[in-house]
């Protein structure tokens, strides 16, 4: 009779015990991002966190902080190389500054297709671009797309390129960028995606550029009036860990995060191309209106930046840009 309550004691002891030794053994991971909540990329980010929290059966929880919650694209970079986070997915070009071989694949009018962009972004090429990475404390997890850069402004429409001539855009901040629409006669702007919005609101800036999709889900359509083809860039979203936070993790846990990103950026890829034409839709629907720049014009683009390719050359090293676009020769053909 007198053990009974004893052994109901020991019972819950050990059952919290258990609770106890469950709760510590989880590890919490926190991965930001400036992009809102219905972008494609952004709900990537959410199949992530539950494909990590079923494989790994609670032991491994991702907490996604999107729509610039905790800071700006550059922010987040800073903050994930530190270790004050653990992942982010921002612009490639905001990792350009620290891991300026990026440039190597964010030259003007470089990709002809996003098949062509994949085959490169997927190939022998990045090993080299992510050792950079990893040297300066990243672990590369992949490239979603951001997809092809689209000229917006609030003056007129761009028909030609004579009709960047003056405009101040605003440009990621990364020099390839920027010294393409100094050649195409704009003057550019480096500027956070976080301040771009109110720029354009008080007419600091004439426009922006970015895809369509982004054009929309940033709803720059409120600010902006003329939107066109112009797809001076194609882009992507790189997804990135503190490397050695990456490291600390169990060798299974590891594996359970690349599976889990892996497919993740393979959807968010997929619904892509209909994001890109669905949004440019829905623009027009908003009150944008669109101006188609004809191959021509685009051409007269590409000659007038090609300079922009041998500067990245002299910073970059020639053998290593041309080894890129040799790739993009390959995955074109």
């Amino acid at each position: 009779m007198h053990h009974k309550p004893i052994r109901r004691a020991l019972v819950l002891a050990l059952a919290l015990s258990c609770f106890s030794g469950l709760a510590s053994a989880q590890t919490k991971l926190r991965i930001a991002g400036n992009f809102a909540p219905d972008h494609s990329s952004s709900m990537a980010m959410q199949m992530f966190k539950k494909e990590v929290d079923t494989a790994s059966k609670g032991t491994l929880i991702v907490e996604v902080f999107d729509n610039q919650q905790l800071g700006g694209a550059q922010e987040n970079v800073t903050q994930t190389r530190s270790g004050t986070i653990d992942m982010c997915w921002v612009g490639m070009a905001f990792l350009s500054r620290t891991v300026p071989e990026l440039e190597a694949v964010s030259l003007p009018f470089m990709f002809p297709s996003r098949e062509v962009a994949y085959k490169v972004m997927d190939g022998p090429t990045v090993d080299l671009i992510e050792a950079k990475m990893a040297d300066k404390g990243f672990t590369s997890l992949g490239f979603m797309e951001l997809g092809s850069r689209q000229v917006t402004n609030s003056q007129k429409p761009i028909k030609t390129m004579a009709d960047l001539k003056g405009l101040k855009i605003r440009m990621q901040p990364i020099e390839t960028h920027l010294a393409t629409f100094r050649a195409l006669g704009a003057n550019p702007l480096p500027m956070d995606i976080k301040e771009v919005y109110s720029a354009l609101e008080q007419k600091v800036i004439d426009g922006q550029d970015n895809p369509f999709a982004l054009i929309l889900a940033s709803r720059f359509y409120e600010v902006q009036k003329y939107v066109s083809n112009t797809g001076h860039f194609f882009d992507f979203i790189s997804v990135v860990a503190n490397k050695k936070k990456m490291e600390a993790l169990s060798p299974e846990h590891q594996k359970i995060l690349r599976t889990a990103m892996t497919n993740a950026i393979k959807w968010q890829r997929s619904v892509s191309v209909k994001a890109d034409a669905d949004s440019l839709v829905e623009l027009q629907k908003k009150g944008m209106i669109y101006t188609e720049l004809p191959a021509s014009e685009r051409a007269a683009m590409k000659a007038a930046t090609a300079h922009v390719v041998d500067d990245v050359k002299k910073r970059l090293g020639a053998a290593f840009v041309d080894q890129v676009l040799d790739e993009v020769k390959k995955a074109s053909n």
